[in-house]
């Protein structure tokens, strides 16, 4: 073996979790022991997203083995491993490391290692046995596992988590999609030009090199000269923004919601607009992001006709133990999933939150029965299971408890969208039940940091709980 060179040696769930894992360690090598192939053969039946990795892996594997080029080390002589080539579509900046395979029995007994039976136990077995025979070498074990870290650190061996996954090094660096400014800022950025076109008042300013901007972004002053706009376009030299609406007052609610704060206002003017196709709400319980994005939705649903129908869908996670198996069909399934859609809609259903009509029959119970069932024709309730493959036309499309969600279903679900349909992802990153999911990792961290460049794209993070203070003192001190 290469002696210049890092041996990563990685474990199941890595490969689990992204099988492009073998070629994402650069110009170092790899080494697979026997026990990592025998457990991705275990699992690669079934139709999850984890069955699928598995069966991707061993292709990769297969490829790298036989490969159709003229390599002289063929499947028949592994020694000296196999060369790390990059198949064709993944397009990955990869080095010149090599594959290894476990081709011989453990040579290291170690006692302290306990039941050696178990997988993660062979693995670290393995492990030592190389740092014994190959004391020359810098190994490091990968896993999402952090016990079996924890094991190896122990017995000498450096362990790592598998980063290169992570959509960003540290949450603190996550696009907000807000930036708050003092008076100071019109010093600094006077206007250039100025104008009104259908209704709103546009701001052109300069722009300075060291300051980001992205599309659609929220900007907020302070002060008695304070504004709320939305960056419109964002030039080498210039910046151009547009006065956010102001849906604090009653008579520019949406579907009888008012915005309580600054961030929700910014959410509406958002989910409203017809040029942003994805729209990204991060905030803690209380924040508003469901019944903020169910007010738009209906509005432009049953009043602008912009939207065929509301489609609602999230990962089925659970937070405690499964109560097993559901009956019924597809929707019926899902509704003990969708407590958070059904509690909002009783608030959108009452008699003081309905615009549809000022008629007494509204504020019936008849009248709200009526409006239910106009509703419940025009929301649909979706599995996350059953979306690949599809295609949704005019569709306002919903993804709920977003967080829970890998980026590889984020993407399988994003480019699930047809003309004129619109999607919206809800989430709290502080709140993942999916295991190996972490904040840096989630698809919906993922999807906020690759989107923030496009002009079709907008995001914004909820800080202010509205629920009730108990629900917002409780988010912020337990």
């Amino acid at each position: 073996m290469t002696q210049t060179k890092r041996l990563y040696i990685l474990d199941t769930n890595v490969l689990m979790h992204d099988p492009s894992a073998l070629f994402r360690f650069e110009e170092h090598d790899i080494f697979l022991p026997m026990v990592v192939l025998e457990e991705l053969d275990r699992a690669k039946k079934g139709v999850s997203e984890v069955a699928r990795n598995v069966r991707q892996v061993s292709r990769f594997l297969n490829e790298l083995m036989h490969p159709q080029s003229d390599d002289p080390r063929t499947a028949n002589d592994l020694s000296d491993g196999v060369a790390l080539i990059q198949p064709e579509g993944l397009n990955l900046n990869i080095g010149t490391g090599r594959l290894y395979f476990q081709t011989k029995a453990v040579t290291n007994g170690s006692k302290v290692v306990g039941d050696q039976s178990l997988a993660d136990n062979e693995i670290l077995l393995a492990a030592l046995s190389i740092s014994h025979d190959h004391p020359e070498l810098d190994i490091v074990l990968v896993s999402k596992d952090i016990n079996l870290r924890i094991k190896a650190t122990i017995h000498g061996i450096p362990a790592e988590d598998y980063h290169n996954d992570r959509a960003l090094d540290d949450l603190s660096l996550l696009y907000t999609g807000l930036s708050e400014r003092d008076e100071a800022f019109w010093a600094s950025h006077a206007p250039e030009d100025s104008w009104t076109q259908a209704g709103s008042t546009f701001y052109r300013i300069a722009r300075t090199e060291d300051e980001p901007w992205y599309p659609n972004q929220c900007l907020r002053l302070d002060g008695e000269h304070g504004i709320e706009a939305l960056v419109r376009e964002v030039a080498d030299e210039h910046v151009v923004f547009e006065l956010a609406q102001d849906h604090r007052r009653p008579n520019s609610s949406v579907w009888g919601i008012q915005a309580r704060n600054p961030e929700q206002n910014f959410a509406l003017n958002l989910l409203m607009d017809p040029d942003i196709d994805f729209v990204t709400l991060l905030g803690t319980a209380g924040t508003g992001k469901t019944l903020l994005t169910l007010a738009a939705g209906l509005a432009q649903t049953l009043d602008e006709k912009r939207y065929r129908e509301i489609i609602v869908t999230r990962a089925t996670v659970s937070v405690g133990e499964d109560i097993g198996y559901l009956p019924g069909t597809e929707e019926e399934k899902m509704t003990p999933w969708m407590g958070a859609l059904t509690d909002n809609l009783e608030v959108l259903t009452e008699s003081d939150a309905t615009p549809v009509d000022d008629s007494p029959a509204f504020t019936s119970s008849w009248g709200r029965s009526a409006t239910q069932d106009l509703l419940a024709s025009k929301i649909k309730i979706r599995s996350l299971n059953f979306m690949r493959g599809r295609t949704f036309l005019n569709r306002y499309l919903i993804i709920d408890e977003a967080q829970n969600i890998t980026p590889k279903q984020m993407k399988t679900l994003i480019t699930r969208a047809g003309p004129g349909t619109k999607i919206i992802c809800l989430g709290n990153v502080e709140q993942i039940d999916t295991p190996y999911l972490t904040e840096t990792t989630s698809g919906l961290t993922y999807a906020i940091d690759r989107f923030k460049h496009w002009a079709h794209a907008a995001h914004i993070t909820l800080r202010r709980g509205e629920r009730s203070r108990l629900a917002d003192y409780a988010s912020k001190t337990l």
